[in-house]
C-alpha cells in the first residue's frame, strides 16, 4: 500500500497526564527523548509492539487543545505539500527537517481535518 500511515502523534496540553493515562490504558512502552533542531524539545516515543507507533509532545500551537495527528509517508514532501495546498488544504506547518530522521509538514484538509505528511531520510 502506498502512502501508509507511519506515525501517530499526540500534541498534548498536559504530557504527564497523557503519559499516565495512555501508559496504563494500553500498556504502551513510553520512552522520553529529545528532538528539535537543537535537541531542546521533550518528546516521548510510543512503542506499541505490533503496528504503527507514535509519539507525544507538548502542544505548541497557542490556544489549541490536545489533539492526535496521524502522519502519512510520502516520497517527496515538498511536492506533496504543494499538491495538498493546490487541492484546497491549508498548510499549518511547512516542510521542516527533523534532525537526522526526515521531514514533516502539517496540513488541514478542506473539511478541517489535520494530517501530517512525512518523508523519511535515506
Amino acid at each position: 500500500m502506498s502512502n501508509a500511515f507511519v506515525h501517530i502523534e499526540l500534541n498534548s496540553t498536559d504530557v504527564d497526564k497523557s503519559k499516565a493515562f495512555y501508559g496504563k490504558l494500553f500498556e504502551w512502552t513510553l520512552e522520553d527523548t529529545k528532538m528539535g533542531e537543537k535537541g531542546d524539545l521533550d518528546y516521548t516515543m510510543i512503542k506499541v509492539g505490533k503496528g504503527t507507533g507514535g509519539g507525544m509532545m507538548k502542544q505548541l500551537m497557542p490556544n489549541a487543545g490536545s489533539a492526535w495527528v496521524p502522519y502519512v509517508e510520502v516520497s517527496d514532501i515538498k511536492a506533496s505539500t504543494k499538491k495538498a495546498q493546490s487541492l484546497g488544504a491549508k498548510v499549518m506547518k511547512d516542510v521542516t527537517e527533523i534532525t537526522d530522521r526526515g521531514w514533516l509538514s502539517i496540513i488541514v484538509d478542506p473539511a478541517g481535518a489535520m494530517l501530517g505528511l512525512w518523508q523519511t531520510k535515506g
